[in-house]
């Protein structure tokens, strides 16, 4: 399963407010205009600063008498307007720069030369309204074809420019291209300090002016030092590059001290590398009464205290009390979005920076993993069917509501009575026994398998569309290097190939990666293990459901799988084979059913196949705490190859080779321990023994509850001919193995 706490970061992230603070022009005048349209400009410009709007306003009023066909000062007003309304008119002012965008027949991707840099404002605003939208991929966009044009853009401009690129680059799961960014924003932050300071000698003002200009800029070249620090330790913490990190996170304390956010970062780090109780102590020695609420900074932080602590729990295996501190964490969210207005259904009246500040999606996203860990099922998937309707193109989500699916119905869709798997939806019931049993079939208006409800019907759907959503198979492509890595793991991501020539880090061809948020991406070895995993569970569903033909189907494609891990390969097999003797092909089950067809049934991740970038050992306890080999599953090759003989004798009790049934079966009792003896084996054991005529061996088994050695038959043929209880005009099944989520629930 996806980790819960990939898609969550552990510090107060979005430096929203100083997007919403540059937006404004810094001159309103254009080349070419009177002294007194200078004048009004000024005066406008000095009232916004001051906060006198409505001073601002009628200045820019007047100036638009004057010169009625520059943009720009409608562009401005609309500002203006937007900060008199306490940046609350959000969708007001997107269509407002929409319409100018239009009036001037430009597009975005038309900027091809320095004199579209003029327009350079209109595009930022676009970008920081789209990126307070969660349109990230739009913000993107806009912001990397204005980093082309970097040289001309004053210094703050730049600055704005590169650290929303930055912030982008986070939210979209890109480390490198921010760091690749932050690299050339430090170059930039040095080389301006120093021409600062040299113009400052040459000037005529006075030295207290002089002297008050070098203090501010010499804060604001510390507050961008401190915020590049904080953005590379969320840069190397998503690359899970702990050395690195470990040297960044010095440079923070020093910068920002034991504040807030700085103090999540490391407790975010201690956390990676397996530090519980480190990460913990530093979340509580945090004081985040004193932090701004999210009317200022977009965040709430309470919030993500406590998801931080269910996310620490959960590693740690303490699911319950994981499940505590995540609905604490909801209870905060939702207190904040009833403040806010409810932000998710509307954007006026809400301040642009607190849109961004509704968690809600995510932290049901992590109470439904930590649900289904818990064993509820059925609220798990009430958490995740919300969850799933804002991100519906995330593949690993499908997967984890058709697993809620299977575990709600495991047991009821295992063991069919009656002989009517397959006539699930048809038959409504079943009346009497014997002669007089009579089936009673449903008139067809029954609920539709597409009513999102926690059945089996619902699973199938569900693991369709976590299929479809995977990339195809490419031919051209390096076998991907999957192992017996887990399916479902949320491990560390490089930068997606989506770059651009001017910020975009090196990348490797083969670290495509595909979106899952809110879970990490899934680069090409994870798609790989991510299409096992569903295979797996779409083969498990099928046989439940009575679709024989496409289980047949699913188990195929398991088992041609480039690198499959033991367990599923194990899975598949078992599968194939059921499916193939529902369809009367004893002799293909039989070859599935070889026991030297395990050769390995592991289930983590063995430490050769770590993602690469992380440091070795180090995400180890986050893998491995918390997490056991269920019960049911086989937990040795013998007993694995003991499974297969159980079946393998099955088949061949389908085939009247009773005797070759018997040597399977006691082969088997052979190798485990008598309490791990299925009691369908029990039952085949009895079979054979009556069958055979051996009705007191029979007998002896049934009371002894266990398998006993052979002995010899019965003298008298005439026990043979008579009917026999087991001879039924129903076959002996299979014997049911365990469901293919109780393998892939391992992270």
């Amino acid at each position: 399963m996806p980790r819960a706490y990939s898609h969550e970061h552990f510090t107060a992230s979005v430096p929203s407010q100083d997007q919403a603070g540059d937006m404004k022009h810094d001159s309103i005048s254009s080349p070419g205009v009177s002294d007194q349209a200078k004048e009004t400009a000024s005066n406008a410009f000095e009232a916004f600063k001051a906060g006198s709007y409505d001073e601002s306003l009628k200045h820019l009023g007047s100036l638009q008498e004057l010169n009625k066909e520059d943009y720009k000062i409608t562009l401005n007003k609309a500002i203006t307007e937007f900060y008199k309304s306490g940046q609350t008119t959000t969708s007001t002012l997107k269509q407002t720069l929409m319409t100018l965008k239009n009036q001037m027949h430009t597009a975005v991707d038309d900027i091809d030369g320095l004199d579209d840099v003029e327009n350079s404002i209109l595009y930022y605003n676009q970008a920081v309204i789209h990126y307070h939208m969660r349109q990230y991929l739009e913000a993107i966009s806009i912001g990397e074809k204005l980093y082309q044009f970097l040289e001309p853009f004053e210094e703050k401009f730049a600055q704005a420019i590169c650290f929303l690129l930055v912030d982008l680059y986070l939210l979209t799961f890109q480390p490198e291209k921010a760091l690749h960014l932050l690299a050339v924003l430090e170059k930039l932050t040095v080389k301006d300090g120093n021409s600062k300071n040299g113009k400052g000698e040459s000037t005529n003002s006075t030295n207290k002016e002089s002297t008050a200009m070098k203090a501010e800029f010499t804060a604001m070249v510390e507050a961008a030092k401190s915020k590049m620090h904080q953005y590379k330790v969320r840069a190397y913490i998503q690359m899970k590059s702990l050395k690195a990190c470990k040297r960044e996170i010095k440079s923070v304390m020093n910068t920002s001290g034991n504040s807030a956010p700085s103090l999540f970062l490391k407790s975010n780090f201690e956390y990676l590398r397996g530090n519980y109780r480190k990460a913990v102590k530093l979340l509580n020695s945090s004081n985040i009464a004193e932090h701004p609420g999210p009317l200022k900074t977009g965040e709430c932080v309470r919030c993500m205290f406590w998801n931080n602590l269910g996310c620490i729990h959960f590693a740690m295996g303490k699911h319950n009390l994981g499940l505590f501190y995540f609905k604490k964490a909801l209870q905060e969210n939702d207190h904040i979005c009833a403040q806010l207005g409810d932000g998710t259904k509307k954007f006026t009246g809400i301040p642009m920076c607190a849109l961004l500040a509704n968690k809600r999606y995510e932290l049901l996203y992590n109470c439904g993993i930590q649900l289904l860990h818990i064993g509820r099922p059925l609220a798990a998937f009430e958490c995740l069917m919300e969850a799933v309707q804002v991100y519906h193109s995330n593949p690993r989500l499908w997967l984890r509501l058709a697993e809620c699916c299977i575990t709600a119905n495991k047991g009821s869709s295992e063991q069919e009575t009656k002989g009517l798997p397959s006539k699930k939806g048809i038959v409504q019931a079943v009346v009497g026994q014997g002669y007089h049993r009579r089936v009673i079939q449903s008139n067809g208006e029954g609920q539709s398998a597409a009513i999102p409800v926690a059945s089996m019907e619902f699973a199938a759907i569900c693991l369709r569309n976590a299929l479809l959503l995977l990339p195809e198979h490419q031919q051209h492509d390096s076998k991907p290097d999957s192992g017996s890595k887990s399916c479902s793991q949320s491990g560390s991501t490089e930068s997606g190939s989506e770059t651009s020539d001017a910020c975009s880090g090196k990348t490797q061809e083969g670290d495509k990666f595909i979106p899952a948020a809110p879970s990490s991406p899934l680069r090409k070895q994870e798609v790989e293990n991510l299409r096992c995993s569903i295979l797996a569970c779409s083969a498990y569903v099928a046989l439940a459901l009575g679709d024989n033909l496409m289980a047949l189907n699913h188990a195929e494609k398991l088992l041609h799988q480039t690198k499959l891990s033991g367990s599923l390969k194990f899975l598949g097999h078992l599968y194939a084979a059921e499916a193939l003797i529902s369809l009367d092909r004893i002799s293909d089950a039989i070859a599935h059913l070889n026991p030297e067809n395990v050769t390995d049934v592991s289930l983590g991740v063995t430490s050769s196949e770590q993602d690469q970038g992380s440091d070795k050992g180090d995400l180890e306890p986050v893998e491995s705490s918390g997490k056991q080999t269920p019960l049911c599953y086989p937990s040795s090759v013998s007993s694995a190859r003991a499974t297969m003989l159980f079946n393998l004798g099955s088949a061949y009790c389908l085939r009247s080779e009773y005797e070759k049934a018997r040597k399977c079966l006691h082969q088997a009792a052979s190798v485990v321990n008598t309490k791990e003896i299925p009691p369908e084996a029990i039952l085949l054991g009895v079979y054979l023994e009556l069958q055979n005529g051996n009705t007191q061996l029979a007998l002896q088994i049934i009371k002894r509850n266990q398998l006993l050695p052979s002995v010899k038959p019965a003298s008298s043929p005439d026990l043979r001919k008579k009917p026999l209880p087991f001879q039924s005009s129903q076959p002996v099944q299979p014997i049911q193995t365990p469901s293919s989520f109780t393998q892939v629930q391992r992270k």
